[in-house]
């Protein structure tokens, strides 16, 4: 089985702070910093860019601050776990009324560090609860050509959103929804994974992870030639899940 690199923004308007960050994280093993950051701006729009795993946020920064960018964070589909890293204790409590899963004071140390991010690499609250056990339906709602039908979750075999619109796919065709992955995930429960920030799979339709051309993870799913692109993000996830099954 591939190793899987957990992905890492650092966000600090302090270049050096930054740089220490980045060397102490390329010093372990199975992380790795796709972008950097130094405002909330540029924070949001790396997430929107790279999809990381794990967001390191300072919390004293020009602008939006870091608690304004974790609320901000909180309310994306799948949000990336977050570490804050500031040289002041007394925001703690707000900190943690967020979507963050560690709170690092500075200077980091590089074994503080290194349990911040293994705690990280566990599934945030917000992933819990979007993923959490719940009586699925039976079927879900769709517009058609013909008006607003009812497609039996059993015919499904995953969801791919598009900018504002997400379609369904299934064993008779495709049809555009209403709802929100977000939504969706959190209706469906356990019967479905995200296999991509833009991407929903039905679990028990699920046969094989394969290479795809370009060399990443793509799905083979029951009676569908489509097959859903898998992130490096969420590839490990997807290898756990297929061998439990």
């Amino acid at each position: 089985m591939d190793n899987v690199m957990l992905e890492i923004l650092v966000v600090d308007d302090e270049p050096l702070a930054r740089a220490r960050l980045v060397r102490m994280i390329e010093e372990l093993d199975g992380y790795a910093v796709s972008a950097e950051a130094a405002n909330t701006a540029e924070a949001l729009a790396q997430i929107d860019q790279v999809d990381p795993d794990i967001v390191l946020l300072d919390i004293q920064m020009p602008g939006d601050n870091g608690l304004s960018a974790a609320r901000q964070i909180g309310e994306l589909d799948d949000p990336p776990a977050l570490i804050f890293c500031t040289a002041f204790d007394e925001h703690a409590l707000e900190a943690f009324a967020t979507v963050a899963v560690g709170y690092l004071l500075k200077p980091v140390r590089r074994e503080h560090l290194h349990e911040a991010l293994r705690q990280a690499a566990k599934p945030n609250k917000l992933q819990r609860a979007a993923t959490g056990p719940k009586s699925a339906p039976l079927s879900i709602t769709a517009k058609t050509h013909r008006g607003v039908e009812r497609i039996p979750l059993s015919e499904v075999r995953f969801f791919l959103a598009d900018q504002k619109y997400v379609t369904v796919y299934h064993t008779s065709g495709q049809h555009l929804l209403d709802n929100s992955l977000k939504e969706l995930e959190q209706m469906l429960g356990d019967r479905v994974v995200r296999v991509h920030r833009n991407a929903l799979v039905v679990i028990e339709h699920i046969r094989a992870l394969e290479r795809n051309p370009e060399g990443g993870y793509c799905l083979r799913l029951t009676d569908m030639e489509q097959r859903p692109s898998v992130s490096r993000r969420h590839a490990g996830a997807v290898k756990a899940l297929l061998q439990s099954l």
